[in-house]
């Protein structure tokens, strides 16, 4: 798997968790991911490529993401072991 701006084994794992979180909270408001990036005025393959850990996101992109599934920035970053 090739990750874009994620360096080391353990970003690489927390990417994969957040975006894996990521996923289960869209999917639990049954929101599909095409009607959520335009809802959060990301790129759907933008927010693929998060959902899969493939990518180090942006803030202003976490910030959009939180606001679309109405959580803060801290409780979407917080990804428990």
């Amino acid at each position: 798997m090739r990750t874009f701006g994620i360096v080391n084994t353990s970003e690489t794992k927390y990417f994969q968790k957040l975006g894996a979180k990521i996923k289960h909270l869209r999917e639990e408001k049954g929101i599909d991911q095409k009607a959520f990036a335009f809802d959060c005025e990301i790129g759907r393959t933008q927010l693929y490529m998060i959902e899969n850990g493939k990518t180090n996101p942006r803030l202003l992109t976490l910030m959009k993401i939180a606001k679309g599934l109405d959580l803060s920035v801290d409780e979407l970053l917080r990804i428990y072991q």
